[in-house]
């Protein structure tokens, strides 16, 4: 029996959004291993995340903030709820078609759009400022940013193409 529109699509961008992000942390262990690039501490994500519930959505620096219980749990979470959703939102642009038959310049060209996340949500929010401007290394800073979210755009291409040569929907 054939799925429904909303339930493949669904189904897609969590298998999308999972891999694609999986793809991108291997990237940062690779980088890291090979090259000694520290990656992104998602307990301060977590960290941050915390905050909110309290009315707290800026920090002059996360890394001095108190501690959360449970950052680790709620950052490395957020990160790959925030990765599905952003499948979701590519694949809501590209529509379902695409995933069937995937092509890689949207993806990695969507993977690079969604690095304005990070740099006008995320590292203001946590203290360095707009695209990292208060980093004490910005432009290595935004550089990285910008990789990483390059990754995760080969990342939505490859869990695409891999879903569509498993899943004949």
């Amino acid at each position: 029996m054939p799925m429904d529109w909303e339930a493949e699509f669904v189904f897609r961008a969590i298998l999308i959004g999972v891999g694609a992000t999986a793809t991108m942390d291997i990237w940062a262990v690779v980088m890291k291993r090979a090259f000694g690039v520290p990656s992104l501490n998602y307990g301060f994500v977590g960290r941050w995340l915390g905050h909110m519930r309290h009315g707290q959505f800026a920090h002059e620096s996360i890394a001095e903030a108190p501690p959360i219980a449970g950052e680790q749990i709620i950052g490395w979470s957020a990160h790959y709820v925030i990765g599905v959703i952003f499948a979701g939102l590519f694949l809501f642009v590209l529509g379902v078609d695409w995933a069937r038959d995937p092509t890689l310049l949207p993806a990695v060209l969507f993977g690079i759009v969604t690095v304005s996340a990070p740099f006008f949500v995320m590292q203001p929010g946590m203290g360095l400022g707009f695209a990292a401007a208060k980093a004490p290394k910005s432009n290595i800073a935004r550089l990285r940013s910008l990789i990483a979210h390059t990754s995760f755009g080969f990342g939505l291409f490859l869990a695409t193409w891999s879903a569509a040569q498993v899943f004949q929907i």
